[in-house]
């Protein structure tokens, strides 16, 4: 028989042994890891804004504010993530039982609450684990296909993972239990004696640990010794099950579990999807007007992305949230979100010994050169890994309308990391990183690679060219001549004020806003509607206002989100000067993509201005009585959230309310609304690119709008307009659509309810 000093020798010598082996294996990945990220270029401000960070800490991380937009696994995840922090103190116990036999975290370590919520977490660790395989086998990615959230990701190591942590809750309640049996035969066998009076469990006077007790009741006949053996045992299980999970974790895909704080945190936009960003070489801005000579445009090589990119790659959970949300990958394009992550993330990796060789040494390749001495020293197949260019065709690949993977994750790594039709698929609706749980930045990354592709390859749809040429040419998307901007004021009967129509120099004092009208609102004939709607409610309101007419030229956003920032800053700096003369303080704008380019990324070229789009204008009118809805209107009414005003800027109920206020409306809600909203497929310069993969996106949306049934579609913004008018038309034709349903800016229908 082992006496208790030897017993513990041996618990302690073994458990160590266990700890030591495991944590060189850990910190050797750890350390790779943190010398891989440091290879990327720098990431200017991050975070931007410390108390937003910290404020994304509390309610993305602990919060799981994200994750519970998805109810029961939000819950479930919840389970594990609590129940994991608070079973940390069952870790700190259980390596302390190693030294201490009757050892107790200090102060708290006997509470009967502390001894309850471990026990209680415990469990619901247990249950989350349940609903996850409850999920996982659902949405089994084999049957389901492309339905399936999880169809690319690694499935098999989310099983291991929930294995593991499956193996972690058992061993804790297998030592706890028999530490609570230890105790009861000591109090039992000598109450009188101190030496066995010993609380191998801390919360056995206490209480509060009613599942370790269970467990414990359980062992309790087997005997004194087997049961001091078990929790030997038992301990030597959990700790070295913990360990190995923390391997397990650094090498997979379940890394986020410690990346994903780090990654919130340096977040450049917690609240809404925010600009995108300037362009940096080497940590430096780009001057458009005098770049240097080894200027980076874009990224053309993954060492091209900034360390905040890295971070992001190495953080993706392939839980395929974005995955589901994307409307390419809803329409049967390559274009998954997840799978582009994880493309880019599986290079990385794959060329880090290239990468960090090259690091180390001081090294930066030249744009497409490679360093061949260090290329003879990391192998072939990194070699070979390093060399696959960044963005091309796979033209002749097998699964490339499913980016090159099947449903176990499985894919070839020949040819290009990404498709060019992967790359031109995206919209930029901001549903990928809108759902994700972990905030990727999913188009930043998708924008930059279209910078190197326009502004170096010379690589591009060839439709945008055209685009492209008409702005700089033109100064719209269109190429319609400047002189008809002002062509709709003609089509009204009151007076609409045109800046220099009486000489003025600057916006005088009493004109409230300047009505920026946009491309679309001056040319298009569908938009023009709006445009009217808003003069004419504006000037029923007694709002002054006042437009620039040919003083307009294009924002530049179509340029921008197509990867043009050159044509984009061109734009952008005239306008910007232009408005700066003017002395234009607020504006109103019919487009949310104005509203997104001219607030939120015109400060990043010297244009400060308060920028409203006009349903949060009318909203606020109709709400002050300057307008009235009187007319009613009965009729079923849907609405559909632009993207760029939406998730881009967080401005979802005053187009609602405005809806709400027409007398008589019955309004219904598409399934798919608000954050979760479905793209109508013109975003990311889409609007000027032909659908040829797939189904149409627009189309998508269209049918769930008619599915509601609602005689009108109401929407605020022209391209959306422009795209489900489309849609149901195309049904119309197949008679599959009623004749009676109409798409119409918000303003165009609050307009007829005020008109008396």
């Amino acid at each position: 028989m082992v006496d208790q000093h030897t017993m513990m020798l041996i618990r302690l010598v073994v458990g160590l042994l266990i700890t030591v082996v495991a944590l060189a294996f850990a910190g050797r990945r750890a350390l790779v890891l943190f010398k891989l990220i440091r290879t990327g270029q720098p990431a200017v401000d991050r975070p931007q804004k410390v108390d937003q960070a910290v404020g994304a800490e509390a309610t993305e991380v602990l919060g799981q504010k994200k994750l519970l937009k998805w109810t029961v696994p939000g819950i479930a995840h919840v389970f594990a993530f609590w129940g994991f922090l608070v079973l940390g103190l069952t870790i700190l116990e259980a390596f302390g039982a190693l030294f201490i036999p009757d050892f107790a975290v200090p102060v708290i370590g006997r509470w009967a609450i502390v001894g309850f919520l471990e026990d209680l977490f415990g469990v619901l660790v247990l249950v989350g684990i349940v609903i996850f395989l409850i999920i996982r086998l659902l949405n089994n990615p084999t049957k389901e296909g492309r339905k399936s959230r999880f169809f690319g990701s690694h499935t098999g190591a989310a099983w291991l993972v929930l294995f593991m942590i499956f193996n972690v809750v058992w061993t804790l309640f297998l030592y706890r239990g028999a530490q609570w049996a230890v105790t009861e035969y000591n109090y039992g066998l000598n109450p009188s004696d101190e030496h066995f009076q010993q609380q191998n469990f801390p919360f056995y006077e206490s209480g509060g640990a009613f599942f370790s007790e269970w467990v414990g009741n359980l062992l309790y006949p087997l005997g004194l010794t087997a049961n001091e053996w078990i929790e030997t045992v038992g301990i030597w299980l959990n700790i070295g099950v913990i360990l190995v999970f923390l391997v397990i974790v650094l090498y997979s895909k379940h890394l986020h579990i410690f990346m994903a704080p780090i990654n919130v945190y340096f977040s450049r936009r917690p609240n809404g999807l925010g600009p995108l960003l300037p362009m940096y070489s080497g940590g430096e801005k780009i001057d458009f007007e005098d770049p240097a000579d080894d200027a980076t445009f874009g990224a053309g090589r993954i060492e091209d992305f900034t360390w905040k990119d890295m971070l992001d790659l190495a953080t993706c959970t392939e839980c395929g949230r974005c995955q589901s949300q994307c409307p390419a990958w809803n329409t049967e394009k390559p274009l998954s979100p997840k799978l582009l992550i994880m493309d880019l993330r599986d290079h990385l990796f794959a060329s880090a010994p290239y990468l960090m060789a090259t690091a180390g040494a001081g090294k930066r390749d030249e744009m497409g050169e490679r360093d061949e001495q260090v290329l003879e020293t990391v192998g072939a197949a990194v070699a070979g890994e390093i060399t696959r260019p960044l963005v091309g065709s796979r033209e002749g690949f097998d699964l490339r309308e499913t980016d090159g993977y099947d449903a176990a994750g499985h894919r070839s790594h020949e040819g290009p990391v990404i498709d060019t039709d992967v790359l031109w698929s995206c919209t930029t609706c901001g549903a990928c990183v809108e759902q994700c749980p972990v905030d990727i930045e999913h188009i930043d990354h998708i924008v930059d690679m279209r910078r190197n592709q326009v502004m170096i390859e010379s690589e591009f749809p060839t439709e945008l060219a055209g685009l492209f040429k008409n702005v700089e040419q033109k100064g719209n998307p269109w190429g319609m001549n400047a002189s008809l901007r002002n062509a709709w004021i003609e089509e009204v009967d009151f007076e609409v004020p045109v800046f220099g129509m009486e000489g003025e120099e600057v916006i005088p004092d009493d004109v409230e806003y300047l009505f920026w009208v946009g491309c679309a609102g001056a040319y298009e004939d569908r938009a023009k509607r709006t445009t009217k709607a808003v003069a004419e409610l504006l000037h029923t309101a007694g709002v002054k206002y006042m437009v620039l007419g040919e003083g307009e030229t294009c924002t530049g956003d179509p340029a921008r989100r197509a990867g043009n920032e050159f044509l984009f800053q061109m734009q952008g700096m005239q306008n910007v000067e232009m408005l700066n003369e003017v002395k234009a303080k607020k504006i109103v704008v019919t487009c949310p993509h104005c509203l997104n380019t001219i607030g939120r990324e015109y400060p990043q070229i010297g244009g400060d201005y308060e920028v409203v789009h006009h349903t949060q204008l009318l909203a606020a009118l109709v709400k002050e009585g300057r307008l009235t809805p009187v007319a009613p209107l009965t009729e079923t009414i849907t609405y559909h959230d632009p993207c760029y005003l939406g998730r881009h800027n967080k401005v979802y109920t005053p187009p609602r309310e405005l809806v709400q206020s027409v007398p008589g409306v019955s309004y219904v809600e598409m399934e798919r609304s608000g954050s979760m909203s479905f793209c109508c497929g013109a975003g990311g310069s889409r609007m000027w690119m032909e659908e040829n993969l797939g189904s149409r996106i627009n189309v998508n949306r269209s049918d769930e709008a008619l599915g509601t049934g609602a005689e009108k579609i109401a929407v605020g913004c022209p391209f959306c307009n422009v795209m489900l008018n489309d849609g149901v038309t195309m049904r119309k034709q197949e008679g599959s659509a009623r004749e009676s349903v109409e798409v119409l800016d918000v303003a165009a229908l609050l307009l007829d309810s005020v008109r008396k």
